[in-house]
């Protein structure tokens, strides 16, 4: 990054953060020494997390720990908290401007600006997990699209990548046992991104809330039912204590991963080396966090069932194909009024149904295998 482009994003951004006394450095600053030697500053990146909290706060440092450690004091991210400096909603927008260097969050939090979003992160199941969403943005020409909606259609000065496959998410939390599609109609639920539209094509009525806000919502009665993203999440949000039923097993966001963004005039002007960190450092992270959650995931749903008596439930397959029904209204609505739309939608499932056709005649039953050591689920 050039001395000039960087003192005039500094001072960009210590006139926005001049209220909350926040000191913000960015740029190499060459610092002349005693000695023939120069020692150079590193280059500071304020990236904001649209997490709080717990452990998608902790997936965003372990991201920012990696770039850190490679950079070997070139380049240092800064990792701020929820609404640091701005609200989630703004997040995109402060890093487009440059107010932020960067963010770790989800494309559903900017989904408004452009029902394509979703696709990167909670659209429609086909037949995929969200590996095989990573799959297609690296290698199924996801990268490609993401980029003209970005830059073409949009005209967001950002850079971004991908990184950490999550797990198909639970239906969620249900104040009332769920056995069948009909049992949700009229409920008040809380999802986001692509996932609201399908849940109220099935009748039932949605609100969308940010993380920290669900449970006291459902405590108040606001919502009846809620999903987040994963049962150390929903645990350290306190759902067990207003719920005891919680659903696994779901369509309605079946494949997501963090998006991680950059400011794309700050990006291209950092070196190359810089650059590659930044976006290798993704793909480390995002290796990291699918065995991580392995373990966090399955260690805390038991202590759900154990020590506070939460009734975990397989969602019925009944009300999951009355969600691949509802998506295939939604898709097709939004495919007519959006031609970019209907094109992206097209692009992942030419990729879903080749590497289908594959995966699912190549893997074996793992719940044959399962169940012949530990018996039945």
């Amino acid at each position: 990054m050039t001395n000039e482009a960087s003192k005039g994003q500094a001072v960009s951004r210590r006139k926005f953060l001049k209220g909350g006394g926040m000191a913000v450095a960015g740029g190499a600053a060459a610092v002349a020494l005693a000695t023939p030697h120069v020692a150079k500053a590193a280059t500071v990146l304020k990236v904001q997390a649209a997490w709080g909290g717990g452990i998608f706060l902790e997936f965003a440092q372990d991201y920012a720990n990696r770039v850190n450690k490679m950079a070997g004091g070139s380049m240092k991210i800064e990792l701020l908290g929820v609404d640091a400096v701005v609200k989630t909603a703004e997040m995109q927008t402060a890093v487009h401007k440059g107010v932020l260097d960067g963010a770790h969050l989800v494309t559903a939090y900017w989904y408004s600006k452009s029902p394509v979003a979703s696709l990167f992160g909670t659209g429609p199941c086909f037949g995929w997990s969200a590996n095989e969403l990573m799959g297609w943005v690296q290698y199924g020409g996801g990268r490609e699209l993401y980029n003209e909606l970005m830059h073409d259609k949009l005209k967001l000065n950002l850079v971004g990548f991908f990184s950490g496959p999550m797990p198909a998410q639970p239906l969620g939390w249900f104040k009332k046992e769920v056995n069948s599609a009909a049992d949700m109609e009229g409920l008040k639920y809380r999802t986001v991104g692509l996932a609201a539209d399908v849940l109220q094509e099935m009748g039932m009525s949605v609100v969308q809330l940010p993380g920290g806000e669900i449970q006291p919502a459902m405590k108040s009665g606001l919502i009846d039912a809620a999903e987040f993203n994963n049962p150390t999440s929903d645990k350290d949000f306190g759902m067990q204590d207003v719920s005891k039923d919680y659903y696994l097993g779901s369509f309605h966001q079946s494949q997501e991963s963090f998006e991680i963004i950059f400011n794309k005039t700050l990006f291209d002007n950092m070196s190359s080396e810089q650059q590659s960190i930044l976006e290798h450092a993704s793909e480390a992270a995002s290796a990291d966090m699918a065995w991580k959650a392995m373990d966090r995931y399955s260690a805390d749903l038991v202590k759900l069932k154990e020590e506070h008596g939460v009734r975990v439930h397989r969602t019925a397959d009944s009300i999951m194909a009355a969600q691949l029904k509802a998506w295939d209204v939604v898709v097709e609505r939004i495919s007519k009024e959006d031609p970019f739309f209907a094109r992206v939608v097209e692009s992942q499932k030419a990729w879903a149904k080749r590497y289908g056709a594959y995966s699912l005649q190549n893997s074996p039953d793992y719940r044959l295998a399962y169940e012949h050591y530990y018996g039945k689920l």
